[in-house]
């Protein structure tokens, strides 16, 4: 192995090390700043797009709202949920025999939350997670509780008003 000859070897020099650290510093908050995949259904930053909300329930015959048929209250288990991601809501049983419905959109960039265990409800996102009795933050980056939504059950049939 041959030696290059000293004029053309390069010491590392202040300038060069500090450029250096600094560019690796500033790669790491851009990291940083990055999000997990985009869920399903929603668009780039996580959100969901305007012209796919919450259907709107219809009139009944008798010109009282009907709602819209979510689920027996069987398949819905007891201190947990089911996610609807095509009325983007969730509905859980906190303890037997309450039912309680929320929004799947996340409060902090709007990606949809789309996990309930532990007693959570959780967004793949940024990991916030929020409880499964009021939907209010258990831990963040959201600072605000899941939006709560009209249900009725009947008859063993929860209905999103």
């Amino acid at each position: 192995m041959t030696e290059e000859p000293r004029q053309y070897r390069r010491a590392a020099t202040r300038r060069g090390v500090l450029l250096g650290a600094g560019m690796a510093g500033i790669g790491g908050v851009l990291a940083g700043c990055s999000t997990a995949p985009v869920p399903y259904n929603s668009n780039l930053v996580g959100a969901i797009p305007h012209d796919e909300e919450v259907p709107t329930p219809t009139p009944a015959a008798d010109g009282e709202t009907s709602g819209i048929l979510l689920a027996d209250t069987s398949e819905i288990p007891v201190g947990g949920g089911k996610i609807f991601p095509e009325d983007n809501l969730v509905v859980t049983q906190p303890v037997a025999g309450e039912f309680k419905a929320f929004s799947i959109v996340c409060t902090h960039v709007g990606c949809l939350c789309d996990k309930v265990a532990n007693g959570t409800i959780d967004c793949p996102c940024h990991g916030s997670t929020f409880t499964i009795t009021d939907g209010s933050v258990v831990t963040g980056p959201a600072t605000q509780p899941l939006a709560s939504k009209p249900i009725s059950v009947t008859d063993g049939k929860i209905t999103l008003m």
